[in-house]
């Protein structure tokens, strides 16, 4: 049976500061450049280690990424040096330790390599175990990936079907309205008093913001505030952030939901017709978009045996959607249950 032993950081992998490179010195490239919080843009030219493990130095620290080939900014630590072991393992095991609590400074956290390489960890010297456990904890974030690249897909198909019908084949008998002709308009209110960064039995109810990272999920609660299916638009900061809910949930300050006034006046039409839309705040200091602004904005609206047609045929792209989504979820969970299990040796392959 392998053995699995404790080691310090810096014995299994080599930890070294990005490089600099200002965005006008960015050359036009399919090379992504490596940030703190992911790719923060393209180059022609890679860092030299393939594949490419990295981790937030600056700013956003301690998360680690992979990139099959990428080049590595300052603002991150990448390893340049995996001292034998698999790429893909050392990835999933550093996804295990909490590096952003070694981050000093007060303003803007900072990493030091110095401090993390002394970190003591379990680890399997045995590079065939190191391979079996990347690859279980690989094969479902690929699947993860490929759901949500169908997802992708599936939603251009439906906006392609969207201007087929209702932008490039418009009919004289089709009104225009105002917004608050077919829809009830809201704004967020304050963040539940009973809030939970996880989702529990208690508190499975989504609160949603105006953030864009995993469609403004904020937490749960116990409780929603809509039931319909709607969408919401984000009315400060990214202003025109436009995401479909076919879930209860909560919506809280800077963001608008938009909710049907009537049956056939569905939200999936609504989703499809805000993705088309300009949609911008107004202000001088800080842009927010209103209630009371968005309402009189204009809508073309089809007639209802169009309406009734359309909603049927994306309703079916959409649960599609809805269904990769879910999976994702459970798939997100087994591998978050198993990865410390199989990190420090308590699941044996």
């Amino acid at each position: 049976m392998t053995s699995w032993k404790t080691y310090k950081l810096g014995d299994i992998l080599n930890f070294r500061r990005g490089h600099d490179l200002p965005k006008t010195e960015m050359v036009n490239g399919e090379i992504p450049v490596a940030g703190s919080n992911g790719v923060i843009g393209y180059h022609n030219v890679s860092t030299p280690i393939e594949p490419c493990i990295t981790i937030g130095r600056s700013g956003n620290v301690g998360t680690p990424y992979i990139y099959d080939k990428c080049w590595a900014h300052n603002t991150v630590l990448y390893v340049d040096d995996f001292k034998g072991n698999d790429p893909l393992y050392l990835y999933y095991l550093l996804k295990t330790i909490p590096l952003a609590s070694y981050g000093g400074g007060s303003a803007v956290p900072t990493l030091n390599r110095n401090h993390i390489h002394p970190i003591e960890i379990k680890h399997t010297p045995s590079l065939e175990e190191q391979r079996r456990i990347a690859g279980i904890l690989g094969a479902i974030d690929d699947k993860i990936e490929n759901n949500r690249r169908i997802n992708t897909n599936l939603e251009l198909q439906a906006q392609a079907l969207y201007k087929q019908w209702f932008v490039d084949n418009r009919s004289d008998d089709w009104e225009t309205l105002m917004l608050d002709d077919v829809a009830t308009l809201s704004a967020g209110g304050d963040k539940p008093q009973i809030c939970s960064e996880q989702k529990t039995p208690e508190c499975n109810i989504p609160i949603y913001s105006n953030g864009i990272d995993n469609e403004g999920l904020y937490g749960y609660t116990n409780n929603p505030r809509i039931t319909e299916n709607s969408i919401t638009i984000s009315a400060r900061g990214t202003i025109g952030f436009v995401c479909l809910r076919t879930e209860p949930y909560v919506p809280i300050v800077r963001l608008i939901s938009v909710v049907p006034a009537y049956e056939n006046m569905s939200a999936y039409f609504l989703y499809l017709w805000a993705l088309t839309q300009n949609i911008s705040g107004t202000g001088t200091t800080q842009q927010q978009l209103t209630v009371p602004a968005f309402r009189t904005t204009k809508i073309v609206v089809p007639s209802q045996k169009a309406l009734i047609k359309f909603n049927q045929v994306v309703k079916t792209i959409f649960d599609n959607i809805k269904q990769n989504k879910k999976e994702n979820e459970t798939l997100a969970t087994l591998r978050d249950t198993l990865l410390p299990k199989l990190m420090n040796g308590e699941i044996k392959l």
